[in-house]
Parts: structure tokens; C-alpha cells; sequence
């Protein structure tokens, strides 16, 4: 489902950890200051393959086409900055911020939430740090978990590393506000029937599910799971414009974007070469359910929870199928898959 306006890309914020009290100390030479930190994270972010999106002040806003090269350089940046030269007793402190995500042109810049995610995670780093959401690739580097913790303005918490490397700063105290148990699953729904989708959302929010949006198509689908980041999707098979395959698109393409969001594919027959597919890509937080399932109210809550946690649900159906031929070595594989759960 081809977006030619959206992106696939890798976001770092950085900015000065108190540079109010480094204006107030160094006065005029305050500019000075500023100045050399400004070539100097900048020389990091061009030299690995970035492009500064936008600076202001003590800020800096870039994109990178892989996290790789936005983690390297975030390490650049500490480590120059940690032997560049510094007044007596002002020294540059810089946190720094990192997350990958779609976002839309606009301009020479970007939008969309993946931006404001990364500039969030930004502004939970300790001048010195490098914090990165688990959306960001770190091969090639050691990171530490720092747990999940709730952003100002994004809509479910966000597990978050801490990137260690020689030559920069990793000892900080725990950050603050680790996210509490868990609250309500967060649902999107998705289905061309407006009658079929508010009687499943009305049955959600009945059983304590937080049903955060709903669409009619595919592409709606994707657009809503980008910017409400549910805990899952559930997706009809069939949708406009083609009503074919466009919840199995659908599904692989939240699984890529996403991959902590779950999604259960309900199909009003069963087709079992798209279940195979489904489960042949895929084998955390999937699910594959006839419709007819979702009048039983506790198995279809359950296995939406299921799907939520990262677990699978297969329609018993399906398996009935697989299990009673001569099944294929995908097949094979799905049956030894032992899914979470089944329906």
C-alpha cells in the first residue's frame, strides 16, 4: 500500500541540558559556546549519513535513513563533545533522543507523530545520555533497558534503551516515572461494514477495551495505527477497493511499522491459504479468527487480549484443515507453532 509521501525513517533530537544557567555563567561567551556545539553535532550527523532537519537554539532536529547510522552518530556527538574544549566549569552537556517511525514531508521537514516521538524521548534524556525507543535498530552497539515509561503526548508508553559505548557518559540514576500496570488494551478497528465495526467497538468498550479509532479501509487503517499506536488491530480480510487481500496487506505492513502493535484478522470463510501466509511471516502478536467467533463474547475478548500481549490465535478451524491432510512444510511449521491459542 504504496504512501508517496510518507517515510520510513529514523529521527534524533538533540539540545543543551541547562543551558539557561550556561547562559546565565558564560554571558556573551555563551554564543561562542553555541557556535562550536553547533559544528560539532552537525559534523556527527552529516558525517553518518543524516541530514539536519532543523536547529534552533541549542537544538537539533535530524533525520537518517536507518537507525543504525542515527545511533552512530548520536555516539559521535557525546564522544566529540566530550573532548571538544569548554570554559572552566560550563561544560556542554547534551541529551539526545532517537526513534524510528513514519512520518509525511512537508516542506523540507517532516511530520507526523514519530517526530514528536523522538523529540519525547529527547526530553526524558540526562544531559550526557542517549536514550533510544525499542522502534531503533542498535546492532553493532550495547544498549541498557531503562523499562517503559509514559511521553507526554503519545498514546501508550514507550520502552526505552539506554546506548552505551566507550568514550561517553553511562552511569545515571533511574529515570523517573516507569509505567505502572498496565491499563485498558487499546484497540483500532477496521472493517468497510459502519454497522459491523460500532457493534464490535460497543462489545469492546462494553468488556473494558479502549477502542481508539476506527476505519473503513486499509490505507485509513494504517494512517490511524500510525498516529493512535493501538496495543492491536483488528482488521477485516476483505476491504476496499478491491475487497481481496487488503487486510492481509494491512496486517504485514502494521507488523513492519509496528511491531509491538498485535493484529487479528477476522474473515467471514475460511481461507486457509491466507491463514498460512499470515503465520508463515509472522509469529508473535498474530491472530487469524472466523467472524462468527466474536458472538462468544469471552473467547473473542480473550483472544483480542491474547493477540494484544504478543501471543497468537489460530481459528480452530484452520487447524482442524492443516491437521487433516497432507499439510505442505509452511504448513508444518505453523502446526509446530503451537499457537498461544485457539479458537
Amino acid at each position: 500500500m504504496p504512501d508517496p509521501i510518507a517515510h520510513d525513517l529514523t529521527f534524533m533530537f538533540t539540545d543543551v541540558e541547562g543551558s539557561t544557567q550556561l547562559l546565565d555563567r558564560l554571558g556573551p561567551g555563551y554564543g561562542i559556546v553555541l557556535e562550536q556545539h553547533r559544528a560539532l553535532i552537525k559534523s556527527a550527523i552529516e558525517s553518518n549519513g543524516g541530514r539536519v532537519v532543523d536547529f534552533r537554539g541549542d537544538e537539533f532536529f535530524a533525520a537518517f535513513p536507518d537507525s543504525r547510522a542515527a545511533v552512530a552518530a548520536a555516539v559521535s556527538v557525546q564522544r566529540r563533545l566530550g573532548e571538544a574544549t569548554w570554559p572552566p566549569d560550563a561544560p556542554v552537556r547534551v541529551r539526545i533522543g532517537v526513534h524510528s517511525g513514519r512520518a509525511h514531508t512537508a516542506g523540507d521537514g517532516f511530520v507526523g507523530l514519530a517526530v514528536h516521538h523522538a523529540a519525547r524521548v529527547c526530553q526524558t534524556a540526562r544531559g550526557g545520555e542517549i536514550l533510544v525507543s525499542d522502534t531503533v535498530a542498535v546492532d553493532g552497539f550495547d544498549a541498557v533497558d531503562v523499562g517503559e515509561h509514559r511521553l507526554k503526548g503519545i498514546p501508550r508508553p514507550t520502552h526505552l534503551f539506554r546506548i552505551l559505548a566507550d568514550g561517553i557518559e553511562t552511569s545515571f540514576p533511574p529515570l523517573p516515572g516507569s509505567v505502572p500496570a498496565a491499563g485498558a488494551v487499546r484497540v483500532a478497528l477496521a472493517d468497510d461494514s459502519v454497522l459491523l465495526r460500532e457493534g464490535v467497538a460497543a462489545l469492546l468498550e462494553e468488556e473494558g477495551f479502549d477502542v481508539v479509532g476506527q476505519a473503513g479501509t486499509g490505507m485509513d487503517l494504517l494512517a490511524l495505527v500510525d498516529e493512535a499506536l493501538p496495543d492491536v488491530a483488528i482488521v477485516d480480510i476483505r476491504m476496499p477497493p478491491t475487497k481481496t487481500d487488503e487486510g492481509i496487506r494491512a496486517a504485514h505492513e502494521i507488523k513492519r511499522r509496528h511491531p509491538r502493535t498485535g493484529v487479528l484478522l477476522l474473515s467471514s470463510y475460511l481461507d486457509v491459504k491466507s491463514a498460512v501466509e499470515l503465520f508463515a511471516a509472522q509469529t508473535t502478536g498474530i491472530g487469524y479468527m472466523l467472524k462468527e467467533r466474536v458472538a462468544d463474547v469471552d473467547d473473542f475478548t480473550d483472544a483480542v487480549r491474547r493477540v494484544a500481549d504478543g501471543g497468537t490465535v489460530l481459528d480452530v478451524a484452520i487447524l482442524e484443515v492443516l491437521r487433516s491432510g497432507k499439510p505442505t512444510e509452511r504448513e508444518l511449521a505453523i502446526l509446530e507453532l503451537e499457537p498461544s491459542g485457539d479458537l
